[in-house]
């Protein structure tokens, strides 16, 4: 699959013929980061921290708390990288410090090796400088300490002039069974798919920006359907992950749904449609994510209006359950509580909240039976959630910043 590439220097989006010749400003890197997170992961890269330059340390780390990012540039010990994890970075690229000492010292599974190459052969000193080795060799050698590499064809990079597909099938075949990530030349949905199917994802820049290579058109390539009709099967969810219902796509409807940043799918009665245009149950498409096998989609949403399903309900599989229904209800009562009434009061009065809470803690602490756990707990999420509410504080922000947490490598102290 396609990972967007954003390279910062000066605190702005750019894309440099091989890494040296400016070629596009984007601007705002958070604004090209909420567009390109339709495709999933994001890769990051601090132009200025890799060339010595100073850093844009704090908009990268705006960046990662939001997004899926993998993280590089300028990160040449294992303190700087350990700290970009913690700090929730999915994964951390190394570039002339991915070596076997470096590398043992960090967890596998979350560090990607930059290898650079020119003609097949490591380049390094911004490409200016031959090693002399091949890129498979230095694959073989740094396989054991990573999980994926992601190796720039120099020659071809910024120049949309395609890619090299024989070498990318090389190396997929000699960083097996790790991951393999191609940079420069990628220019073509054609060439998406083609190194979807080699097992290597591409990083794309330049061809984004240029609008060369629609986002939605790279999405959609490596699909495949064994429908008569080519349609894919489409999994709705919301942002929690509650299934809405089952719909379909076809290139045409992904290239309209990426393109808006909407729900829009394609009906086989109707062709393409816009979901809500006459209900008014629009969605904002947050995600687009392919099955393991290319053949359905993960559409994830965030809905509004009535709900997904044409009866009302907010699931075609009927009403949901649980800590995000229950946060909805809170936040619409909110705004339609009457006054004095005890809900409208709690949002009201911030002591009368505050001391609920602390009066419903302690006596989730002091519960002893399992009933007794189960129900003080209910109220402590519940007038949790009546503060969240109350704040403007979605409960899906609240879990990515747990999944960030999770992300961290070094734990505090009990």
């Amino acid at each position: 699959m396609i990972i967007p590439s954003i390279d910062i220097r000066d605190g702005q989006a750019v894309q440099l013929i091989g890494g040296e010749t400016p070629a596009i400003e984007a601007g705002d890197p958070l604004l090209v980061a909420e567009r390109f997170t339709l495709a999933g992961d994001l890769a990051v890269i601090d132009l200025d921290a890799a060339m010595g330059k100073g850093d844009n340390a704090v908009l990268m780390e705006r960046l990662v708390a939001r997004f899926d990012c993998n993280v590089g540039g300028g990160i040449r010990d294992v303190e700087t990288a350990t700290a970009w994890l913690n700090k929730g970075a999915k994964r951390i690229i190394l570039g002339t410090m991915a070596v076997p000492e470096i590398l043992e010292q960090l967890p596998r599974e979350r560090v990607i090796a930059a290898l650079d190459a020119r003609n097949g052969e490591v380049v390094v000193d911004g490409w200016r400088t031959g090693t002399g080795r091949g890129v498979l060799e230095r694959i073989d050698e740094l396989k054991p300490h990573v999980s994926a590499f992601l190796v720039t064809f120099v020659e071809l990079e910024g120049r949309m002039g395609g890619t090299n597909l024989e070498l990318a099938r090389q190396i997929v075949e000699a960083a097996a069974p790790r991951g393999v990530i191609v940079a420069g030349g990628v220019t073509t949905a054609e060439e998406v798919a083609a190194l979807d199917s080699l097992g290597a994802d591409c990083q794309v820049g330049m061809a984004l920006y240029s609008g060369r290579l629609d986002l939605g058109d790279a999405i959609s390539a490596p699909l495949s359907s064994d429908r008569a009709d080519g349609l894919v099967p489409t999994v709705v969810a919301d942002e929690r992950g509650v299934v809405l219902g089952l719909v379909y796509s076809n290139p045409e409807s992904i290239r309209a749904a990426v393109a808006e940043r909407r729900g829009i799918y394609w009906s086989r009665r109707r062709g393409l449609w816009r979901k809500g245009e006459s209900s008014g149950a629009v969605q904002e498409l947050l995600k687009v994510t392919p099955d393991c096998d290319r053949d359905a989609l993960l559409f994830t949403v965030r809905q509004t209006g009535d709900g997904f399903c044409h009866t009302g309900a907010r699931t075609c599989f009927g009403e949901d359950r649980g800590l995000h229904r229950l946060y909805r209800r809170l936040d619409e009562r909110r705004r339609t509580a009457p006054s004095g009434s005890y809900v409208k009061s709690l949002f009201d009065d911030h002591a009368l909240l505050a001391a609920k809470l602390r009066e419903e803690a302690d006596e989730l602490i002091e519960a002893e039976s399992h009933d007794a756990v189960v129900w003080e707990a209910a109220d402590v999420l519940f007038f949790t959630l009546t503060r969240l509410a109350a704040a403007g504080v979605s409960l899906e922000e609240v879990e990515r910043h747990l999944d960030g947490r999770e992300r961290r490598v070094t734990r505090r102290r009990s």
